[in-house]
């Protein structure tokens, strides 16, 4: 029984040791290779991307929203179709000047993009802007209340194809979530890559662990060992 379980326990320790380096491996690879094709995008945060830069446009989008919300009371919009609006906060990170190599400043830049974005549609969101471009004298109950409309008969017309002109603000949005899921999804995988390096260390002392618990004799004096008669 004894020299089952010291085979047990040195087979153990030898597997977790395994596991751990392969655990701390993979994530550097995958790490390097996140941050990598970050790199090779050459992307630098803009000068306004500190916190006290972006509080100027910050100030602006929140002023547009309550212009918003009064225009839309006053066209006595019913108050269950009157826009919620998102949030709109200066980041506390700072990418301004920065080369956006890594999963945090990638997470940074992003959050800063939706600043930007939110500042073109004046703080609405892509589902709350109108799918088409509206005509000047469109009835203002039937716009975003930032030139856009979801009625093609208050849409404009493109006078070569003779279809609706889309909305460039919402186009812009539909960019700018693309990139910057593209930028979270590099943070999420930097994030589990240092998760990886974590667990394959811990993995790595356990197997340690097992193995100077078993090559010492330990096991024998487990107090589980049965006693002679």
């Amino acid at each position: 029984m004894e020299k089952a379980l010291r085979i047990g326990g040195i087979a153990a320790g030898i597997t977790l040791i395994g596991f751990g380096i392969a655990a701390i491996v993979l994530a550097i690879i995958g790490g390097r290779t996140v941050n990598s094709n970050l790199s090779q995008e050459f992307i630098t945060g803009t000068p306004d991307m500190t916190p006290s830069g972006i509080k100027p446009e910050v100030a602006a989008i929140q002023g547009e929203q309550q212009k918003i919300a009064a225009a839309q009371k006053k066209a006595n919009v019913p108050a269950s179709q009157q826009f919620t609006f998102t949030t709109v906060e200066a980041p506390s990170c700072s990418v301004a000047g920065q080369h956006v190599n890594n999963g945090n400043r990638a997470q940074c830049f992003a959050r800063y993009m939706r600043i930007h974005a939110l500042g073109a549609s004046s703080g609405l969101t892509y589902s709350q802007m109108g799918q088409y471009a509206a005509k000047p004298d469109a009835p203002v109950q039937s716009t975003d209340f930032h030139g856009g409309t979801s009625d093609p008969k208050y849409a404009q017309t493109d006078p070569t194809t003779g279809q609706p002109v889309s909305n460039g603000a919402r186009n812009l949005w539909v960019t700018e979530t693309a990139l910057t899921t593209a930028l979270y999804l590099a943070f999420t995988g930097s994030a589990i890559s240092l998760f990886g390096i974590v667990v394959g260390v811990a993995l790595l002392l356990s197997g340690i662990g097992f193995l100077i618990l078993t090559l010492s004799g330990g096991i024998e004096h487990a107090p589980f060992r049965s006693k002679p008669a």
